[in-house]
């Protein structure tokens, strides 16, 4: 509700509208205090509320519902491994009749769903335990075709067993191939040292190496070391065992951890998205995450939990959180009992993991009591104060690197943050202005700001990262479903950042990203390098807690709702949506030729254009045609750059082919090929640029005590030494500078922007 709140006191529109909808709603509420008819509330409410504020509602009418029907029973079923075509046949009669349902408050389609959805995911057990139950015969020559889109529904149950069998025999076929060359490079290093091995092993993994892996290698050196080679009927055998119990584990999560409400958000969510791919219902739990996506903090004990069978085990410890300082908890630990404070302790095996969570979970200053099995088999009683935890990979953070003397700074920002819940909580438009200052400390000469993959969130911190690099001026401008236009400006002629300036995107920067992205441009403030555009969301999102229209609800938390209430445009007046931003310099990825963006969505709402806002080119950077035409030229002879083209463009013809051989010579001829053709493209993952990158003096200091922050950036640190994308941008920067002669960056910074909110 207070997300809500804050959102409405900057647009008193959107006040209107929830005003004259909470008049409109409150007669939805059931007249018997103890209907238990939630689920019709919630589609009339969610609908309603979509109706009357989307910017643009679809018309609920016969296409609306074969739209619903298409994703609704895709959702369910994608590879087709449940339903039958008679049951499609049953179903379809509903294909033009949801919009009536809706209308009607009728769930008859979801119930029938529903239904025939679980009983079928039953009898599929016994499919693939029959088809793992006896040896499998790989000498067969026979195929697969995993296009499952294009697939038929099974005739009968007949077909629907032959894919199954088909199925789990391409699975346990490639576990099979995978230990017998295991077993055969054992074999092969039975002559080498147990140290050369785990040498070749490392360099083989290259940074994906962690100290979890380099533990089971070694481990699995010692187990081997003696033992004879193992026959195919052994192999076949582990292969069949190993997929039987992941398939058992799967299934046992489907039905011990999801319900009918999650049966349910799919079929809600098969409603709201087709009124545009952004516009969602949030159930309560799915809320809740989403706030703290969006805040980059929550309250509890800092732990990452996982389901494994009946069992809950814990899997990180988040850095700083009260579990990581207190020492006691460690990744592996089981839990078996939750108590609060002084409470009987409660028995979570078998509980959902949903369940456990907000056991676990709880106000700060509150304790909990874990009983967990340790990793040695014993069992422990640990006591835990919770605390706020922030959730460190949400946040902005920066590295300093040089060329030939000079300084240069990286900041990485995977999201638009912000806390609605607390005005003086950080965000990112407050984060980004504090590592800027560092950087400038440091005497940095060029700033990147990588935005790579961010997918966006808060528009105000896009309005105050933005005014971080210009005196004043608008940043991005916004339209109402009535027509109008409101512009959000940068009012602080203050300038915290003026020297040269690089975004970095790729196709999956998008809404606040792009956002970013497009003033900068437009300004001639920034270069932009990256993919040929960004992913193309040029809409804005209002969240809408759905309880606050419901007066005297005593069916339990409804949840919230996503809803598109807006359309963004740059200052230019060109709209962001499907077109994306296009990069100044573009560089070739391995995502080139796949079809991910915007643009692709059946129901994605269209491009357009408004009038321009009132603003002035940055007339700073000297260098900037300058710099983007040299980047292009470095691009063009780079012959690794050409190689990552040439490797999206056999990516997209690989991502074409749906025909496997279960026949194991014809299969493993067919990986020796893959194996070939990767080799060719092996200097792509391997390839090391020049630079080396650092933390700042803040940092280092952290990392003294703090082992996960140190592992944490030693890991960022080498992925940047493995990017070329960040190569080229450093070399942007140095293009970027005034002349031959290279500055110190004297601007001040905007103190008063740090601290706003």
């Amino acid at each position: 509700m207070n997300t809500i709140v804050q959102f409405m006191k900057r647009h008193y529109k959107i006040v209107l509208l929830v005003l004259a909808l909470s008049v409109g709603l409150w007669s939805f509420i059931p007249k018997d205090k103890n209907d238990p008819e939630k689920d019709k509330l919630l589609i009339e409410l969610l609908t309603y509320v979509i109706e009357k504020g989307h910017y643009s509602p679809a018309q609920i009418d016969d296409t609306f519902s074969k739209g619903v029907y298409k994703d609704y029973i895709t959702a369910l079923d994608p590879s087709k491994r449940f339903f039958l075509q008679s049951d499609i046949d049953e179903f379809s009669k509903y294909e033009t009749q949801i919009d009536d349902q809706i209308n009607n408050k009728q769930l008859t389609f979801f119930d029938l769903t529903y239904t025939r959805l679980i009983k079928r995911m039953k009898e599929s057990e016994s499919y693939y335990k029959a088809a793992l139950e006896n040896p499998i015969d790989y000498s067969v020559n026979e195929v697969i075709d995993t296009d499952y889109e294009k697939a038929p529904y099974s005739k009968n149950v007949s077909d629907l067993k032959e894919r199954w069998r088909k199925q789990v025999k391409l699975s346990t076929l490639s576990s099979l191939v995978e230990k017998q060359k295991i077993q055969e490079d054992i074999q092969k290093n039975k002559n080498k040292s147990p140290e050369e091995r785990l040498k070749e092993y490392r360099l083989k993994m290259g940074d994906k190496l962690t100290p979890e892996l380099e533990k089971k290698f070694q481990e699995s050196i010692a187990k081997t070391e003696n033992d004879a080679p193992k026959t195919f009927e052994q192999l076949e055998k582990e292969t069949r065992e190993s997929t039987l119990k992941s398939l058992n584990e799967n299934f046992t999560f489907i039905s011990k951890e999801l319900d009918r409400s999650d049966w349910f958000s799919v079929y809600v969510n098969a409603i709201a998205s087709r009124f545009d791919p952004h516009t969602s219902y949030f159930a309560p739990d799915e809320k809740e995450r989403f706030d703290v996506s969006m805040s980059g903090k929550l309250e509890g004990i800092g732990a990452r939990l996982q389901k494994k069978n009946d069992f809950t085990e814990i899997t990180e410890l988040i850095s700083g959180g009260p579990a990581w300082r207190g020492k006691e908890l460690e990744a592996g630990d089981v839990v078996l009992k939750v108590a609060q404070g002084d409470s009987d302790p409660v028995d979570v095996v078998g509980m959902r993991l949903d369940d456990v969570v907000k056991k676990i979970k709880g106000p700060k200053g509150t304790e909990v009591r874990l009983t967990v099995k340790k990793t040695d088999g014993s069992l422990k009683v640990i006591s835990i104060i919770r605390d706020e935890v922030e959730i460190e990979e949400t946040y902005a953070k920066s590295s300093v690197v040089e060329k030939n003397g000079v300084k240069y700074g990286i900041i990485y920002l995977p999201k638009f943050y912000i806390d609605f819940e607390n005005k003086d909580s950080r965000d990112a438009g407050k984060d980004v202005a504090q590592e800027v200052a560092r950087l400038k400390s440091e005497g940095v000469q060029g700033i990147i700001v990588d935005v790579r993959d961010n997918g966006g969130g808060s528009l105000k911190t896009v309005v105050d990262i933005g005014g971080l690099f210009i005196e004043q001026g608008p940043i991005v401008q916004i339209k109402s479903a009535a027509g109008k236009r409101e512009v959000l400006y940068d009012k602080d002629a203050k300038v915290e950042w003026d020297g040269p300036l690089v975004i970095m995107t790729n196709e999956f920067s998008a809404s606040a990203s792009e956002i970013l992205a497009a003033a900068m441009q437009d300004y001639k403030r920034a270069v932009i390098l990256g993919s040929k555009q960004t992913y193309g969301k040029g809409t804005v999102q209002n969240v809408i807690d759905l309880n606050q229209f419901v007066r005297g609800n005593t069916l339990g938390d409804l949840g919230a709702l996503k809803t598109t209430t807006q359309k963004f445009y740059r200052i230019n007046g060109g709209s962001t949506q499907l077109e994306g931003v296009s990069s100044d310099i573009v560089m070739p990825d391995s995502y080139a030729y796949l079809k991910m963006g915007e643009r692709d969505v059946d129901n994605a709402m269209p491009w357009d254009k408004i009038e321009a806002a009132d603003y002035k080119l940055w007339n700073k950077a000297t260098n900037y045609d300058l710099a983007i035409q040299n980047s292009k030229k470095r691009i063009a002879s780079n012959p690794q750059m050409n190689l990552i083209d040439d490797n999206a463009k056999w990516r997209q013809e690989r991502n074409e082919e749906n025909v496997y051989s279960l026949q194991i010579d014809k299969f493993k001829q067919e990986q020796k090929q893959l194996e070939e053709t990767n080799k060719k493209y092996k200097s792509i993952a391997d390839y090391t640029n020049a630079f080396k990158f650092k933390s700042l003096p803040y940092e280092e200091e952290q990392m003294k005590t703090d082992v996960t922050l140190k592992e944490k950036r030693e890991r960022w640190h080498e992925s940047l030494s493995k990017d070329i994308y960040i190569e080229e941008a450093i070399h942007v920067l140095d293009d970027l500078q005034s002349g031959n002669t290279k500055k110190a960056v004297t601007s001040k910074l905007k103190k008063d922007k740090i601290f706003k909110s």
